[in-house]
């Protein structure tokens, strides 16, 4: 197939700085989208459709480009959604209804071609174990790190580490936004390798 540039269709910095590491050109847009749940959505279906979403928001913008939409949902064993929190309240009632819990993240990722419309859906899944949290515990990792646009009231790759007895999934990346491992999966699939350098444009012979 042939190389598009590529978009990621975030706003976020952590997922651009994840993208970064690939090595590869890109440009960033905000797909500004409602995020809002459907009734009685799955947290699977809503990462998935979402990150469609975010993807088939810019391809009318960006008519020559591969795509790429990722959404992350976290939620708790009884099914309730962790969303980002916005503010000190909310992170400190996440983080006291997650301790001691096995929490679900499940990260949507899409590939779109916005030419040829061709398409590449996963959901990856990643799984963490709570520690179980003192209040002072929750009240001084919030007020070091006020990870209060972080799904879940929390950064992985920071002082968050300590909240956590145990870690399962594939890809860490996933936690923080963007399945790398999946993602290069999907870019091998059409034929874009990050290890190999791109195939030289084709000239037509005389």
């Amino acid at each position: 197939m042939k190389a598009l540039p590529i978009l990621l269709a975030s706003s976020s910095p952590y997922r651009r700085e994840l993208l970064s590491r690939l090595e590869l050109p890109f440009e960033c847009a905000n797909p500004d989208i409602d995020e809002t749940p459907t009734p009685g959505e799955s947290a699977e279906a809503l990462a998935l459709r979402l990150a469609e979403q975010k993807a088939r928001a810019l391809a009318t913008t960006h008519r020559n480009h591969w795509i790429i939409g990722s959404d992350q949902v976290a939620c708790l064993p009884d099914g309730t959604l962790l969303n980002k929190p916005e503010n000190h309240d909310a992170a400190t009632h996440q983080l006291a209804r997650s301790s001691g819990q096995h929490v679900q993240f499940l990260t949507g990722l899409t590939l779109l071609n916005s030419e040829t419309g061709d398409i590449q859906r996963l959901c990856e899944p990643f799984s963490v174990h709570f520690r179980d949290l003192l209040p002072e515990e929750i009240e001084t990792y919030l007020r070091k790190e006020q990870p209060y646009d972080c799904a879940g009231s929390f950064r992985m790759e920071g002082l968050g580490i300590a909240l956590f007895d145990k870690l399962e999934g594939r890809d860490p990346n996933s936690l923080i936004g963007l399945p790398l491992i999946a993602l290069i999966d999907m870019l091998r699939a059409w034929d874009r390798n990050p290890l190999l350098p791109p195939e030289p444009p084709q000239t037509r012979s005389a």
